[in-house]
């Protein structure tokens, strides 16, 4: 059994999204989350589904694949399996001994995963590129924030400027050989881990011969021959109503991220949520839920925390064009359950 940290954005994970289930054409819905609704496959070729369930992330992690070789699926989601648990051995906050946890714990962490690596530098340079919308430096902000809860209080401005001082993603230092970060600083990769895991675990498969795949690792993506022809439909929750669909997806090929207000919040009318912007300290106000489409799961689910920051009074020209900028389709819903989808974005007839 994995076990699961409780740090910023775990309640996205946990609670938010359990996207797909144990067969293809049925799902468990969440709120703010997903459902695979129906999945067809014209090919005559026949081919032999297997499945893997784990436990990873903060949530139930579930893998299907297919291949007309069915010891050759088996192979291949059995590698998945244990390139998700390195990853998560990684990345956890909640086991001291993971090499997240001891660069937190020291400050610097010599002779780094690559892994690790290699998404701390994909983080830094989302941060650049979205001028710090996104940013992985975080984590005092959720300790404050849920210690404040805990003794039924709010922050105080103090503590917001003191917990804001040691969030910047500039202080990170990140190369093959040394990772560091500033005195008192503590990183969360809740917000893109689950993404990279995706990826992974889509590369891995693709790298076995796979080429029919539906996996959530927190975040979705499929492979298929043919999108069109496999007719796999993912349903997007309204994360103010339970098991009520916003809206439904056509897969492209794109994954598919959502990060939400629904489950994890600090104060009850979700104004203050697990999703912060780094210059405030505080929750973004305007929208309850944003699903983002990216060739790159990981990207995807950092650039939904990015959508969050930027949609304060936005036109609807001005998403468009944000999306456009970079290069992704979008849904936002605001906290009235109102949504806007971007032109490109695969909705089911």
């Amino acid at each position: 059994m994995l076990h699961h940290p409780v740090s910023a954005d775990s309640g996205k994970r946990a609670g938010r999204r359990q996207w797909l289930r144990c067969s293809i054409g049925a799902g468990a819905l969440a709120a703010g989350g997903a459902a695979l609704l129906t999945t067809r496959s014209s090919t005559s070729e026949q081919i032999f589904w297997r499945e893997r369930l784990l436990l990873g992330f903060g949530t139930t992690l579930w893998l299907r694949a297919a291949h007309s070789d069915a010891s050759r699926v088996d192979r291949a989601l059995d590698a998945a399996v244990n390139e998700l648990q390195l990853i998560e051995s990684i990345f956890s906050l909640y086991r001291p001994n993971s090499q997240l946890s001891q660069l937190n714990a020291h400050g610097s962490l010599r002779d780094p995963d690559p892994r690790l690596v290699e998404l701390l530098t994909l983080a830094t340079n989302l941060s650049h590129q979205s001028d710090g919308a996104f940013d992985v430096s975080v984590q005092p902000l959720w300790a404050l924030w849920q210690t404040a809860k805990e003794a039924n209080l709010l922050p105080t401005e103090t503590q917001l400027r003191n917990a804001r001082a040691l969030v910047d993603w500039k202080n990170i230092s990140v190369s093959k050989a040394m990772i560091s970060l500033r005195p008192g600083m503590a990183l969360t990769l809740n917000g893109i881990a689950q993404g990279y895991a995706c990826d992974a675990v889509r590369t891995l498969l693709a790298s076995h011969g796979i080429a029919h795949a539906l996996l959530d690792t927190g975040e979705w993506s499929a492979i298929a021959p043919d999108y069109r022809a496999a007719n796999w439909q993912l349903g997007l929750a309204n994360p103010r109503v339970n098991d009520q669909l916003i809206a439904t997806l056509r897969a492209d090929g794109r994954s598919v991220a959502t990060s939400s207000d629904a489950h994890t919040y600090f104060t009850d009318d979700r104004e203050h949520h697990h999703i912060f912007d780094p210059a405030t300290g505080r929750s973004p106000r305007r929208l309850a839920s944003v699903t983002v489409l990216s060739d790159s799961a990981a990207k995807a689910d950092a650039l939904t925390k990015v959508f969050f920051m930027a949609d304060r009074d936005l036109s609807s020209q001005a998403r468009q064009r944000l999306a456009e900028h970079w290069r992704v389709d979008v849904l936002l819903v605001d906290k009235k359950g109102h949504w806007w989808a971007s032109s490109g974005l695969p909705l089911a007839s």
